[in-house]
């Protein structure tokens, strides 16, 4: 029973030794490990520096022709020839289609002859005139060989026959006048004859079709031997073919209302157009000047030069404008700013201390920001994790990668 007690009293001393020599052993650990300094966090930063900028706003547009119409027949009639078809390019002034108008025709034959009848109609009552001109100057010498034979001897000559004599000169100049009234009127018919003549061989000259401007046919709505109404024939809108002036598109594009103020004829774009891998600069030519109330948008035209037709109508284009810009603005990495009631970033000092610097920002671009007031060219602006960093604080700086400059924040906010 000693033996076993003996034991026992063993056992809880060597127990009792290992304890103490255990809590020794962690006690100086712990000394040793408050002994070593903490290590300083990396940061990544970027350099703050100045350069160009742009507020660029980039919207899809569509290609439409730069004037685009239904090619109507100014008289109605039959389709003798029809010349061109769908994808035909054609010169102004060129034949399209021949109308077959038979009537017309015989309206044009009808002036003809209107207009030579009436000449010689004013060729015979010319002729008349000149013999009433004839008539009266016999009737008026008469007249006047009387009259001087009464005044040189009184009574030689009867009353009577001198006033049958003076009625006499009166009529034959009254028939003179009005032989000169007959080949006026006559003239005057032939103006009309001519107008006439005119009208019907004008109208002729419609039955031939031909193209207003140059350009290129996109639908072709006849064939031959169709009958195509006049095109001012109400209810009637047959049209023999479309065309389309595609050397020069319009490019248009909806503008939002936010950006409308910054938007004026000569505004730059860069337009992108991703069915032919096309990127070419552009000017704003007009705009709508007018915010439509369904979409809070401004309709914009850009013309485009289209000289071999490789752009085509109902293309779509990406289309970015510069709103603002600047030269030499100080620009840094949009990521790297914390937003509140007044913007702040974070950067390193020279000695590799954590820095709170508040902002004034100016132009925004896609991924980088400019600051007009609070940084200066050269200063390490640290990006991302500025929420585990205190101002003071000790880091360790290293260059930013270029995925991260680029990268757009969602809105950072802060309290600082």
């Amino acid at each position: 029973m000693r033996k076993k007690r003996l034991l026992l009293i063993a056992a809880g001393v060597l127990a009792a030794i290992l304890l103490s020599f255990y809590f020794l052993h962690a006690r100086s650990g712990a000394e040793a490990a408050a002994d070593v300094p903490a290590a300083k966090p990396a940061v990544s930063i970027a350099t703050a520096h100045t350069g160009f900028i742009a507020n660029q706003l980039t919207v899809a547009g569509v290609f439409q022709a730069y004037q685009e119409i239904d090619v109507h027949g100014k008289v109605s009639g039959y389709i003798q020839h029809i010349y061109v078809d769908m994808g035909d390019r054609v010169r102004r002034g060129q034949t399209l289609a021949v109308l077959e108008v038979p009537e017309l025709q015989a309206e044009v034959a009808g002036a003809h002859a209107g207009i030579t009848q009436t000449q010689q109609n004013i060729l015979r009552l010319q002729n008349e005139v000149a013999r009433e001109q004839a008539t009266y100057a016999a009737v008026h010498a008469n007249y006047t060989r009387l009259k001087q034979a009464s005044d040189q001897q009184p009574g030689l000559v009867a009353a009577q026959e001198l006033e049958d004599a003076l009625a006499k000169d009166r009529s034959a100049a009254s028939q003179v006048d009005a032989a000169k009234s007959a080949v006026a009127a006559a003239q005057g018919q032939l103006g009309v004859s001519r107008a006439e003549n005119l009208r019907v061989t004008s109208m002729e000259q419609y039955a031939t079709i031909t193209a207003p401007y140059s350009g290129v046919i996109t639908m072709r709505y006849a064939d031959t031997g169709a009958l195509i109404p006049a095109g001012t024939a109400e209810g009637l809108n047959q049209a023999v073919v479309r065309l389309a002036q595609s050397d020069v598109l319009r490019l248009r594009m909806p503008v939002p209302e936010r950006d409308v103020p910054l938007v004026h004829a000569g505004s730059e774009v860069t337009v992108h157009v991703q069915a032919t891998g096309q990127q070419f600069p552009g000017t704003v030519v007009r705009y709508a000047r007018d915010v439509s109330n369904a979409t809070r948008t401004m309709m914009t035209e850009v013309d485009v030069k289209n000289p071999d037709l490789i752009l085509t109508p109902g293309m779509y284009a990406d289309v970015t404008f510069n709103l603002e810009q600047k030269n030499d603005a100080l620009i840094i990495p949009a990521s790297a700013i914390v937003q509140g009631d007044q913007p702040w970033v974070m950067l390193v000092d020279g000695d590799n201390r954590v820095e709170i610097r508040r902002i004034v920002l100016g132009i925004g671009g896609a991924n980088s920001q400019e600051v007009t007031s609070g940084l200066k060219p050269g200063d390490r602006i640290i990006i991302g994790g500025q929420s585990g960093l205190q101002p003071g604080q000790q880091v360790t700086p290293h260059p930013a990668k270029s995925e991260l400059e680029n990268y757009q924040p969602t809105n950072q906010k802060g309290d600082r």
